[in-house]
């Protein structure tokens, strides 16, 4: 920056530098904590799932019958829901240790609820898939750190689209429309698009003002990971239903 008499400020500069250093570090912390919760649900939906898989085959071994089981299924089903919530509600009560355990669990039972993925695609389609989901994820986060744009303006916007799609998908749920499925897998991608990039933008301004190595920054970057996290697996499981291949 300039000033008026078109001299240079060094303090503006040092400030700005100090501003991107601690967004950089911030962003990367946020980055790797995602990354882990990401490599635990994927090994648990792959492990969990090619077991399954024999269940489905004439004289195949099926190595986890009780996750087939109704209760325990339906259990399986909803326990990321009860982990998001303890998280979203409870990480100001917890240590950051007890909240990191409780984010690897969660990833974990991420994991164990979309395991069936295996069973009902290829595995080669699956890969392909999560390949697309990265690049996409990519883009979207590089649109959300340079853009110029306020995302901020969109937030109502998503936060409407993302409650209509949870109706519309419930609603599907009993109605069994391949056609609205694919409607809804439609507007899912585009959702979770415009919140990866919004997500970023913000994530991307409180860490241009955050100390990592304070106890309370360390559990804003574990939440925003958590955001991140959650626009990824479900990116990736919406742009499944272009891109999976039925097994």
């Amino acid at each position: 920056m300039f000033q008026k008499n078109g001299g240079f400020d060094p303090r503006v500069q040092t400030k700005q530098a100090i501003d991107s250093s601690l967004a950089q570090t911030f962003m990367r912390q946020v980055y790797a904590i995602m990354a882990i919760g990401l490599t635990i649900t994927g090994l648990t939906a792959w492990y969990f799932g090619t077991g399954l898989k024999g269940c489905f085959v004439e004289g195949g071994v099926c190595e986890f019958p009780w996750l087939l089981q109704s209760p325990i299924s339906f259990i399986v089903m909803l326990s990321p829901l009860v982990g998001v919530l303890a998280l979203s509600f409870g990480i100001h009560k917890m240590s950051y240790s007890t909240a990191s355990l409780v984010f690897g669990v969660y990833s974990f039972l991420m994991g164990l609820s979309i395991s069936y993925i295996f069973v009902a695609y290829t595995g080669a389609s699956i890969f392909k898939t999560f390949f697309i989901t990265a690049g996409t994820f990519g883009v979207m986060s590089i649109i959300g750190m340079t853009t110029k744009i306020d995302l901020t303006k969109f937030r109502s916007i998503l936060f409407m689209g993302l409650i209509g799609l949870i109706i519309a998908s419930l609603v599907n749920f009993f109605m069994r429309s391949e056609m609205m499925d694919y409607i809804i897998s439609f507007i899912g991608v585009g959702i979770f698009c415009g919140l990866t990039a919004y997500d970023t933008q913000r994530l991307l301004q409180i860490g241009a003002h955050a100390d990592t190595e304070q106890e309370g920054v360390k559990k804003v970057a574990l939440m925003g990971a958590l955001n991140l996290y959650l626009d990824f697996v479900n990116l990736f499981m919406f742009l499944l239903r272009f891109f999976g291949s039925r097994d």
